[in-house]
């Protein structure tokens, strides 16, 4: 492909057309992903232990920025121009994607945990929309950028796993530092959560416990967030890269115990109150600060690693500035830019921007929330999350059963985070029957709702302790058909007293008033009942059931869905299969034709009669191993594998006819983030070529 020579004279027009496109990519995520993205923003602006997650949105944009000049002389350029015609490969590759997103944000609502599969989908979608919209190349140069939007939803379930193992850890730890210290402090545990307790001579003792929030758990994945990104940012050898990035991890873990052990030292010393000040002071953020701070002292004191200094100047290239007023855009001796090529916006685009938008307003009508959406009870419920003015009209009434509010659990809402732990319990009139009880957790986050699972055995696990129930049954079932709604059976004996508990739960997100406002918050719905035989799970799973079709219907879900996105949602595993495969299918015939056209060419360049031309592929070959294989480097091979040097004239001319013959191509690299012209090889050429 020969170099376009476009006008020059338009770069603020060029720039608008980037920013269209871009706002394009974004916008249409946007209006998509908005729920979603709101919950996450209410979690990260509400919890502490989430707050790391605001960091997110800056560094993806400075990112983003920083990748700006290579997106620039990317666009216009297409490597394999002659193919797309005949072929639309980014096109269709991109619409796949596109669709693969859809699929996997529509099964996600019909799961019991939609928001990690809605969430797993956005970098998706902004993938599908970059091909679309740009081309492989600018894909390649934004790959990390978008993959940094996974870290807005961790797997929950590792996280708890991680968290409850460094809760443990963390507490064993400063308790071992605090006993040195000559304190009188102890090891105990509450609701499964380490705690420390400090002993008060003639006093009240103090506790402090070490749940996953205090564990340091949010702290190491915000710093995670951080080493990921200052390893990136670093302009130094991929070894030394990989080194900054683990001997972080050490070093928050002891930051966190030191944490710990101060805000102790403090409630001993000054109280529990300025402990607690000390607490929310050194909470996720000071930890990732400083270990951040630390990190970049230890990078630039031991590997000698800048990282705010200025770009190294460009050595001179004699040819650049001799052909610099021409209207190439590249410098074929040095690769550096000299007129940045226009982007034009052509009839397709246009087409492409109008099928985006119109498929956006599609999958927004299709109403597919993340959360069953309720307008809460049928009456006002809970006058005051701040007292015990609480009253049943929270629950339906169930014939044969009458409903009563049996106590709030304060010690559990201030350990788990939560606004209100309620339970209540379906008393039947008939004594033979069984009484249903329900426990309803509202919060302002979904981090602080724990799953059932979780708390009884993955957390004592994860502590290295026998948990102390065996699990019987876990599966997800479906509440409510229309809209979906998916909760989740777990059913488990306790291991002393044989005593087996069948739960149903699942999450809404419904309007409550507080102090008479209304506000909307995270609510967790479990419905238990006890048996003394194992055998009866199922019969206990079955009468469950209904009353939580009842709850869940009486709580009045806002948004129904159409049957076609019902159908999508329910077929949702086997049409991702489907179009995984065929993406698949695409990607590997692609790489095999590839590799195909470079085993033709071997064959082309074993039959050179000349070797002149032979040395020319084989320093383009060679030239790619250390360096930038720009003109200048080329011609350097050259002259060691000739013996004799090579104009630079004379050497462009047979890289073009090089390219010409589909032996080579040009190629657009980056050197610091600085876009330059370079040469790739299209030979499958041995280890050593001849």
């Amino acid at each position: 492909m020969k170099e376009l020579h476009l006008p020059s004279h338009m770069p603020g027009r060029s720039n608008l057309i980037l920013c269209l496109k871009t706002a394009v990519i974004f916008g249409t995520a946007f209006v998509i992903f908005h729920q979603n993205l709101a919950i996450i923003a209410n979690e990260a602006l509400r919890s502490d232990s989430m707050s790391y997650m605001l960091a997110i949105p800056f560094l993806f944009g400075y990112l983003i920025y920083r990748k700006r000049k290579m997106i620039r002389a990317l666009i216009p350029h297409e490597p394999s121009l002659s193919h797309t015609k005949a072929f639309p490969y980014k096109e269709i590759l991109g619409s796949l994607l596109f669709l693969l997103a859809f699929l996997i944000y529509s099964y996600g609502s019909y799961t019991f945990t939609p928001l990690e599969f809605h969430m797993f989908a956005l970098p998706i979608f902004i993938t599908a929309c970059t091909l679309i919209m740009f081309n492989t190349q600018a894909l390649r140069q934004l790959a990390f950028p978008i993959a940094f939007l996974f870290f807005l939803t961790p797997p929950l379930q590792i996280v708890y796993t991680a968290g409850t193992a460094i809760s443990t850890f963390s507490s064993e730890a400063a308790y071992n530092v605090l006993k040195t210290l000559g304190l009188p402090v102890s090891l105990t545990t509450q609701y499964g959560t380490p705690v420390i307790v400090l002993q008060k001579i003639g006093r009240p003792s103090l506790t402090f416990a070490v749940d996953i929030a205090c564990s340091g758990i949010y702290s190491i994945i915000g710093f995670f967030i951080f080493a990921t990104f200052v390893a990136y940012i670093a302009r130094t050898d991929p070894w030394k890269k990989g080194t900054i990035f683990l001997i972080g991890f050490p070093l928050i873990y002891a930051l966190n115990i030191l944490r710990i052990t101060f805000i102790v030292l403090i409630g001993n010393y000054a109280g529990m109150e300025l402990a607690m000040q000390a607490f929310h002071l050194l909470g996720g953020w000071f930890l990732i600060f400083l270990g951040t701070l630390l990190l970049l002292i230890i990078s630039e004191k031991t590997f000698k690693i800048q990282f705010f200094t200025t770009r190294s100047k460009p050595a001179s290239c004699n040819y650049c500035n001799r052909n610099h007023k021409n209207k190439q855009h590249f410098c074929p001796a040095c690769g550096k830019l000299l007129n940045p090529p226009n982007i034009k916006l052509s009839k397709r685009d246009l087409s492409k921007i109008a099928v985006l938008i119109t498929s956006a307003i599609l999958i927004v009508n299709l109403q597919l929330p993340v959360f069953a959406l309720t307008e809460g009870p049928a009456k006002v419920t809970i006058q005051s999350l701040g007292n015990e003015q609480t009253t049943t009209q929270i629950l339906p009434e169930i014939p044969g059963y009458t409903t009563n509010f049996v106590y709030r659990d304060k010690q559990f809402e201030k350990i788990s985070g939560q606004d209100a732990s309620l339970i209540y319990a379906y008393f039947p009139t008939n004594k033979s029957e069984t009484t249903i009880w329900i426990a309803i957790e509202i919060a302002k986050t979904i981090s602080s709702l724990h799953p059932w699972e979780f708390c009884l055995i993955t957390w004592q696990m994860a502590r290295g302790y026998q948990p102390e129930v065996m699990q019987l049954s876990l599966r997800d079932v479906q509440l409510l058909q229309d809209p979906p709604m998916t909760a989740r059976y777990f059913a488990f004996q306790n291991i002393k007293t044989n005593i087996t508990q069948v739960i149903l739960y699942w999450y809404e997100n419904a309007f409550f008033n507080t102090n008479s406002n209304p506000e909307q918050k995270h609510a967790k719905i479990s419905l238990i009942v006890f048996t003394n035989n194992p055998e009866n799970i199922t019969s206990k799973e079955d009468q469950l059931l209904p009353f939580g079709e009842a709850i869940a219907n009486y709580w009045q879900p806002i948004k129904t869905w159409s049957q076609i996105t019902l159908t999508i949602s329910r077929n949702g595993t086997t049409l991702i299969t489907i179009t995984t495969t065929l993406l698949a299918t695409i990607l590997a015939y692609q790489a095999i034709k590839n590799q195909r056209g470079k085993k033709t060419n071997l064959k082309v360049y074993n039959k050179l009669a000349l070797k002149e031309e032979k040395f020319l592929l084989q320093a383009v070959y060679q030239g790619a191993k250390k360096h930038k294989p720009t003109g200048n480097t080329i011609a350097s091979y050259y002259q060691k594998l000739a013996g004799k040097p090579i104009e630079l004239e004379l050497l462009f001319k047979k890289l073009n006819y090089a390219e010409e013959a589909g032996l080579i191509k040009r190629a657009i690299t980056s050197r610091e983030d600085e876009p330059i012209l370079t040469w790739k090889t299209q030979i499958s050429f041995p280890n050593h070529p001849p």
